[in-house]
C-alpha cells in the first residue's frame, strides 16, 4: 500500500472524532470495563413492571420502583400509590426503620444522586450532589445512618456511609478501601470493587459482595465493621454476577440471595448469615432477585421475570407458597389518560413496529406490561436521558370497535396498544426497520382521542426488479444473556418483526459460568418460527484473546466449553485456538465469522509494541473465514480498514453485520437489527441455505440505516470483472434510500475514494451513475456514512457498504507489499505474547498454535513478493 493510500485511510478514520463530541456513552462517569454488563445487571433501569423494592416496618405494605417512579401497596391490596413523579427516574427505595421516610436512587441531570422522600409531607430532598452514580441505599437498624455504593471515589463502586440528620446526608465517609489487582481479569476493573452492602442486625457490620482475590465475576460475600478501614472477611465465596443483593433475616442468623450456581437462572438461596453452605429455596428457569426479607421474618419479596417482563413476587418462609403482587389499579399523583395506538402497512394491515413516547421534559411512557428498552449512549445536546423505546406488538394489544353480539361488525375491529399517559404534549416517534419512512407526531393527550391514534407506515421505493431480493438478517443476537427480562424465541421473533428482520440468528454463549440459553442447543431453524420470518440458533465461541466468532447454522451440537484462555479455569490454555474451531464448526457445515472486530486499528510498529493477539488475518491466511462482521458492535471504519488490508491482498471477504444485541436487557445495544446485512437471493421465501451461500459468495451489503444498490460493469455485488488490460472509464450506477440523512455516499477501490457522490436536499435518496477508471486489479464499494449519530438509528454514527466487486485486470492477482508487511508484523506481535503464554496443557499443544501462527505469517511474506508476469 502507498504512502497516499495510508493517508486516505488515516483521514477517514479520522471523521469519526467529531462523533465523540456528539453521542457519549450513558453514565460515563464509572471506570469499568464492559459498561454495558454492569449497566444492565447492576445499575437500577427503566421497567414497566416492578424492579426493586423494600418492606414497611409494619411488613404489611411495600415501596417499590415501577416504570421510573415509587410506588407504595398494601401486601393483601391490588391498589398501588404513585409516591414520586419528578424529574427523573426513581428507584432502589429503602423504608426507614420509624417509617417515615424512604431513601431512594434518582436517575436525572447524567447522575445518580440519593433522594430522601418524606411519606407525610410527600417533599422529596436531595442529599448527595457530587454527580456520581448513588445505588443501593440501606438504612440502618436504629434509623441514623445509611450506607451505599458509589462511583464518588476515582470512578469506581465502593461502600460508603453517612449520618442522616434533618433530611441531609452528613460525615460521608468511605468505608472500603481502593485495592488495585494484579489478577488477569478481562470483564472488570483491576480495582477491586464492592456493591450490595446490608446491615447486620445489630448495626456493627455490614455484608457486601466484592471481587477482592477473584478474577471472574462480581465476587463472594463478605463482612467487615462499619468502620472506615476495617478489616473484611470473606465469608463465602461462589461466582456471582452482579444480581447477588443479600438480605439478612430479621433475628440476623441466615442470609437470602440470589445465585446462579449449577443453573443459567439466578433463583433465591439461603446461607448462615456468617456463612456456611448454602442451598436453594427457589426453583425456576427464570430469574428471582432483588430479594428483601419482610421485618417480621415471614415473607421474602423479590423480582421475578417468569412470566418475560418483571413482577413483584411473594414467598412464604417458611412454606414456599408463591404469590405474586399485582398493581391492577394505579393512583397517579398527576391527571392521566388512556390512549390507543395502531400501527398499520401502506395497504391497512397491522404492523408491529419499535415505539417511543416521551413528554416535554424528555421522560419515557410505556404500556403497563411492555417491555422497555434503552439505547446505551445519546447526546445531551438533543435529549435529558437515552432514547427508550417498546414494541407495538400481540403482546401489548388491545382491541377497540368490536361489535356488539350479534351485530354485523360495521368495519374490520382494530387492535391498538393502550397506555396510560399524563394529560398534556407528547411525542410519537414509531420505526418499522430499514425500509419504511420513520413517523414522528406530537400529540396533545388531553385532545386526543383513543381510537384515532393510528400511524401508517409508507416503504421505500428501493426494490427494483422482477428477479431476486434483498433479505435481512443480523447475524450477532443473543436471546438471553443474564438481562431484566426473560425472552423466548417467539417473543425474538416478534422482536425480529417490529425491525423488519427476515432471520435473526441466536448465538447461545456463556456469560461466565452460564449458558443462558443452553436449551436451544445451538442449532437449527428454531420450531416458533414462520415463513418469512426465521429464527436460527448458532454460537459465539467465545475466546477473548483470539477474538470472538460466530458459528452460524451449526447442524448438531454446541461446541464445547464454547472459550479458551480463561485463567484460573480448566480452560485456561489458549488451545484450541479459532483456526481448530473453524475446523469444528466447518464440519458441522456451518458458517464462520470474526464479531465486533475492532475499536481501533490495531498498529504493530507501535512502540513501545501494542499487546496483539487478534487472530483475524491468521484464519484469514489459513482460509478459515466465512465473512467479517464491518458493521457490529465495534468502530465500523476502524474494522473496515483492517478489511481494506486484506481485501488489497486477494482475500475475498464479504461483509457481514451483526448487533450483538443481549435482546433480554432493558439498557442494550441494540435494538435488535440495529446492524444488518442484506443478502440478494433469488426469492424470499427460501430454503434458508440459498441465503448462506449468497453471503458466503459476498452478494452482500451492511448496514445500521442506508440501503445500498451498486454495480459497475454491470456486474453485481460480490461479482468479478475481468478485463485484459486497463480501462479508462467502466459505467457503475448506485442506489441509496435511508431513514436517516446521510453525509457521505461514496464509491471506494483498493482503499481510496474514487467517486465521492454529491448527496443534495434531506441527503436520504440518490439514484446516480457515472464511469471509473480500472487501472489495476482489486476491488470497488459503495459506501454511506454520516459523521455523527442520527436518531432514529441507535448507534455511534451511520454507516453501510457493500461487499467488494472484484477487478482482475491482465489475470495478475491485487498486489499490496505494505500491508502484507502490516500482516506480517501483526502475527509477530501474536507470536510475541503467545510465546510467554504460560497456562498450556501440554507443549505439544503450545507447539500446535506457534506453528499454525508461523504458516500464517508465510503466507503474507510471500504476498510481499511481486507475482510473476
Amino acid at each position: 500500500m502507498t504512502k497516499k493510500v495510508l493517508c486516505s485511510i488515516l483521514l477517514f478514520l479520522s471523521a469519526l472524532l467529531p462523533c465523540a463530541a456528539q453521542r457519549k456513552p450513558v453514565l460515563p462517569q464509572i471506570d469499568l470495563p464492559h459498561s454495558y454488563y454492569y449497566r444492565e445487571m447492576y445499575l437500577p433501569q427503566l421497567t414497566s413492571g416492578p424492579s426493586s423494592m423494600a418492606w414497611a416496618p409494619d411488613s404489611k405494605e411495600v415501596v417499590y420502583s415501577m416504570a421510573g417512579s415509587l410506588w407504595r401497596q398494601k401486601i393483601d391490596s391490588k391498589d398501588a400509590v404513585q409516591l414520586t413523579d419528578g424529574p427523573g427516574y426513581d428507584y432502589h427505595p429503602d423504608w426507614s426503620p420509624d417509617g417515615k421516610t424512604v431513601v431512594y436512587v434518582s436517575y436525572q441531570k447524567d447522575a445518580m444522586e440519593l433522594w430522601l422522600l418524606d411519606l407525610a409531607t410527600k417533599k422529596t430532598q436531595q442529599i448527595t450532589s457530587r454527580g456520581a452514580v448513588n445505588v443501593e441505599p440501606r438504612w440502618s437498624p436504629d434509623g441514623k445512618s445509611i450506607v451505599f455504593v458509589s462511583t464518588s471515589y476515582n470512578k469506581r463502586f465502593h461502600i460508603f456511609r453517612g449520618d442522616v440528620r434533618d433530611h441531609k446526608l452528613e460525615n460521608v465517609v468511605r468505608l472500603t478501601g481502593e485495592i488495585k489487582s494484579d489478577l488477569p481479569r478481562y470483564y472488570y476493573s483491576a480495582y477491586d470493587m464492592e456493591t450490595s452492602p446490608v446491615w447486620t442486625r445489630d448495626g456493627q457490620e455490614i455484608l457486601f459482595v466484592s471481587n477482592r482475590g477473584h478474577i471472574h465475576g462480581t465476587g463472594g460475600f463478605w463482612r467487615m465493621k462499619a468502620e472506615p478501614g476495617a478489616e473484611a472477611r470473606e465469608i463465602h465465596y461462589e461466582e456471582t454476577n452482579w444480581k447477588a443483593r443479600p438480605d439478612i433475616s430479621p433475628d440476623g442468623s441466615r442470609m437470602v440471595y440470589s445465585s446462579y450456581l449449577g443453573r443459567q437462572w439466578h433463583q433465591l438461596w439461603m446461607m448462615p448469615a456468617n456463612g456456611g453452605d448454602a442451598f436453594p429455596i427457589s426453583y425456576g428457569d427464570w430469574d428471582d432477585t432483588n430479594v428483601r426479607w419482610s421485618p417480621d421474618g415471614k415473607r421474602l419479596a423479590f423480582i421475578s421475570n417468569q412470566n418475560g417482563n418483571t413482577e413483584l413476587w411473594l414467598q412464604d418462609m417458611p412454606g414456599g407458597r408463591q404469590e405474586e403482587l399485582q398493581a391492577e389499579n394505579r393512583k397517579y399523583i398527576r391527571p392521566h389518560r388512556a390512549i390507543g395506538i395502531a400501527v398499520l402497512d401502506d395497504k391497512g394491515s397491522e404492523e408491529l413496529a419499535r415505539v417511543s413516547i416521551t413528554d416535554e421534559n424528555g421522560k419515557f411512557y410505556a404500556p403497563a406490561n411492555a417491555w422497555i428498552h434503552a439505547d446505551d449512549g445519546f447526546n445531551r445536546k438533543e435529549r435529558p436521558f437515552e432514547a427508550h423505546y417498546f414494541y407495538w406488538m400481540d403482546t401489548n394489544t388491545l382491541e377497540f370497535g368490536v361489535p356488539e353480539a350479534g351485530k354485523p361488525p360495521r368495519s374490520k375491529p382494530q387492535r391498538a396498544t393502550q397506555i396510560e399517559v399524563p394529560e398534556g404534549l407528547l411525542t410519537f416517534d414509531v420505526v418499522s426497520g430499514l425500509e419504511h419512512h420513520t413517523l414522528h407526531r406530537v400529540v396533545d393527550t388531553k385532545k386526543a382521542n383513543r381510537e384515532n391514534l393510528t400511524f401508517v407506515l409508507k416503504p421505500f421505493d428501493w426494490k427494483t426488479g422482477d428477479i431476486g431480493q434483498w433479505v435481512s438478517s443480523d447475524l450477532h443476537v443473543h436471546m438471553n444473556y443474564g438481562g431484566a427480562y426473560r425472552n423466548e424465541s417467539s417473543h425474538l421473533l416478534q422482536q425480529a418483526e417490529a425491525e423488519d428482520l427476515d432471520i435473526i440468528h441466536n448465538l447461545v454463549v456463556n456469560k461466565e459460568q452460564r449458558f443462558p440459553d443452553l436449551a436451544y442447543s445451538g442449532k437449527g431453524i428454531d420450531r416458533a418460527s414462520e415463513a418469512d420470518v426465521l429464527l436460527i440458533h448458532g454460537q459465539e465461541f467465545h475466546t477473548s484473546y483470539w477474538g470472538h466468532r460466530g458459528l452460524l447454522n451449526l447442524k448438531d451440537h454446541l461446541l464445547l466449553p464454547g472459550y479458551a484462555g480463561y485463567p484460573n479455569t480448566a480452560a485456561a490454555s489458549l488451545y484450541p485456538m479459532n483456526a481448530d474451531v473453524y475446523d469444528m464448526a466447518h464440519a458441522q457445515g456451518a458458517l464462520v465469522g470474526a464479531v465486533h472486530p475492532f475499536d481501533e486499528v490495531p498498529d504493530p510498529f507501535a512502540n513501545p509494541p501494542q499487546r496483539i493477539t487478534d487472530e483475524l488475518p491468521v484464519d484469514v491466511a489459513l482460509g478459515k473465514l466465512d465473512y467479517m462482521e464491518i458493521v457490529g458492535f465495534s468502530d465500523h471504519k476502524s474494522t473496515a480498514a483492517v478489511w481494506y488490508r486484506l481485501l488489497n491482498l486477494g482475500f475475498r471477504i464479504p461483509a457481514g453485520a451483526g448487533t450483538d444485541a443481549m435482546a433480554n436487557f432493558a439498557s442494550l445495544r441494540g435494538p435488535v437489527g440495529l446492524n444488518r446485512v442484506y443478502a440478494w437471493v433469488p426469492e424470499w421465501p427460501v430454503n434458508v441455505e440459498l441465503w448462506y451461500e449468497a453471503l458466503k459468495k459476498g452478494r452482500t451489503f451492511a448496514t445500521n440505516g442506508p440501503l445500498l444498490e451498486f454495480k459497475l460493469g454491470g456486474k453485481p455485488i460480490g461479482d468479478e470483472l475481468k478485463f485484459e488490460g486497463a480501462q479508462p472509464a467502466v459505467p457503475f450506477t448506485a442506489k441509496l434510500r435511508s431513514i436517516v440523512p446521510v453525509d457521505h455516499l461514496e464509491v471506494v477501490c483498493n482503499g481510496q475514494v474514487v467517486q465521492a457522490l454529491k448527496l443534495e436536499g434531506e441527503r436520504d435518496s440518490m439514484d446516480a451513475s457515472g464511469a471509473l477508471p480500472l487501472k489495476e486489479s482489486g476491488w470497488c464499494v459503495l459506501r454511506a456514512s454520516s459523521d455523527n449519530a442520527e436518531y432514529p438509528v441507535l448507534d455511534n454514527y451511520v454507516y453501510a457498504t457493500t461487499s467488494p466487486i472484484y477487478i482482475t485486470i491482465g489475470s495478475k492477482p491485487p498486489h499490496s507489499p505494505e500491508d502484507a508487511k502490516y500482516f506480517s508484523a501483526w502475527i509477530d506481535r501474536v507470536i510475541e505474547v503467545t510465546s510467554q503464554y504460560p497456562a498450556w496443557n501440554s507443549q505439544p499443544e503450545k507447539e500446535i498454535v506457534l506453528q499454525k501462527l508461523q504458516n500464517a505469517k508465510r503466507v503474507f511474506e510471500k504476498k510481499r513478493e511481486r507475482p510473476q508476469e
